[in-house]
């Protein structure tokens, strides 16, 4: 089997046309639809369903898209590797956060890194689930963790504090809330199970196992709208509620909750120039926000 077939069912199966694959390719659609049928019939298989609405996989190609996209982060990482060993900070870097710490934290760092590093490239991948930041795609992952792999590379940040947040409108509407002793008063907007990370597991389970009126989100960002809007009261790392105007705190960070931040990086690329730089840089200045992560002060 020809190694380029695989490229090309790669470049149909996202493109989803003949035109978009001829893009994704830089080849003429004719020379698409040409190198498809030659593949099909050399192989005697046929790779896609083809119609007017455009090509879908068949089980077959589902079999060889999937190998194609492995080859592809293969390949990659092998390109990455090959070049290890450049001295000058050119280049891409990957970065991996999820989207409240890139928007929050990550967002002004990364400006000014751009600004005084204008031949790196940044690419950035975030996802609102942290265990769905991939190491093999990144070179540098923030991630809050407070057991890391120990195989894993990398430097401790500080530790992320939470507290229950509420916004001036829920308040004014709930003046008489007692949140320490009467939670279940009050509604709450706490994480779904895809947020097995969070250390506040533990204050949940305590505090709020008789609460009946509550909001589930899958999302940090969706957690800190809902609260940011009055709809009700929530837990949120204090980097984030702290710099909220319409945000107040209603309690002291909770005792025993707090997660480590780490920047991991990846093995096969931390001898890059550009990717300790990048590292180092971000190591530097978000240690400096350490009194934003970890709020020591009394209410």
């Amino acid at each position: 089997m020809d190694w380029d077939y695989l490229r090309y069912i790669r470049a149909l199966a996202i493109g989803g046309t003949l035109a978009k694959a001829g893009e994704l390719l830089g080849v003429h659609q004719t020379t698409v639809l040409r190198r498809l049928d030659q593949m099909e019939e050399s192989l005697g298989v046929q790779f896609f369903e083809r119609s007017r609405d455009g090509l879908q996989l068949t089980p077959v190609g589902e079999t060889a898209f999937r190998e194609a996209e492995r080859l592809a982060v293969e390949m990659e990482n092998l390109e990455r590797k090959l070049v290890g060993q450049d001295s000058a900070p050119v280049g891409k870097v990957r970065l991996a956060a999820e989207d409240a710490m890139m928007n929050q934290l990550l967002s002004p760092i990364l400006a000014e890194l751009v600004r005084e590093f204008p031949d790196i490239e940044l690419e950035i991948l975030t996802d609102n689930d942290v265990a769905n930041l991939s190491h093999r795609e990144a070179d540098l992952t923030l991630r809050p963790e407070n057991r890391p792999q120990a195989t894993l590379e990398g430097e401790r940040i500080a530790a992320i504090e939470s507290a229950v947040y509420g916004s001036a409108q829920y308040c004014r509407r709930n003046r008489n809330m007692d949140i320490e002793n009467h939670p279940e008063a009050c509604l709450w907007i706490i994480p779904d199970e895809t947020f097995s990370h969070l250390a506040t597991g533990r204050w949940y389970r305590k505090h709020l196992k008789n609460v009946t009126s509550m909001i589930r989100c899958n999302s940090l960002q969706s957690m800190h709208a809902l609260a940011r809007s009055g709809a009700g009261l929530a837990v949120l790392p204090c980097y984030l509620g702290e710099s909220t105007r319409e945000l107040r705190r209603l309690s002291d960070p909770l005792e025993g909750e707090s997660v480590d931040l780490w920047l991991h990086v990846n093995q096969d690329t931390q001898q890059m120039a550009r990717v300790r730089i990048v590292m180092e840089y971000l190591v530097e200045r978000l240690q400096a926000l350490e009194p934003q992560l970890e709020i020591k002060t009394a209410l």
